[in-house]
């Protein structure tokens, strides 16, 4: 009898465990990434979508001093796909432009536009959907930024929900 009763909470454990899995992936496939404000085309992405742009992958490590490989797209390329200003136009008054990105909790941080700009550094900053060959977990993703050059890691924003782009104005 015990047995059974073990069995049969085994069972229910289980299936609660596939049950979170299963929403957990659910809502990652589901998750948006919207880019707006002073863009041509404002976007409203999902996973798929930025696994069909070109994946760079970079090695870093996190707070704690640990490696990990993090893989995604270059936040360049959302950008441009945005219709953003930058190369030969990121000058003048649109060098004011910056990219305000927010995260689920409300977290937000701030890069101006020539610190993404390939014409401006050399830094590539990424929207990671992999950490480490799987998917970010609950709680990191599923969009992520990563800034590979930044001392410390408090612009690695976690669980982005979205990127508006705007003037600095006095």
């Amino acid at each position: 009898m015990q047995t059974i009763k073990t069995l049969v909470i085994e069972i229910f454990l289980y299936a609660t465990l596939l049950s979170a899995c299963a929403a957990q992936t659910n809502a990652q496939s589901v998750a948006t990434l919207s880019v707006t404000g002073e863009v041509t085309t404002p976007l409203e992405l999902k996973i798929q979508d930025l696994a069909a742009m070109k994946q760079i992958a970079r090695k870093v490590k996190d707070r704690d001093g640990k490696e990990h490989e993090f893989k995604g797209v270059a936040l360049i390329e959302i950008l441009q796909k945005a219709g953003v200003t930058t190369g030969a136009k990121l000058r003048g008054e649109n060098l004011t432009k910056y990219a305000l990105i927010t995260a689920a909790d409300g977290y937000k941080v701030l890069y101006a536009l020539a610190e993404i700009d390939p014409e401006f550094t050399d830094q590539v900053i990424l929207l990671a959907t992999e950490k480490d060959g799987q998917p970010l977990p609950a709680g990191e993703g599923p969009f992520r930024i990563i800034t590979p050059n930044d001392k410390k890691p408090a612009r690695w924003i976690r669980e982005v929900r979205s990127i508006k782009i705007a003037f600095a104005r006095n």
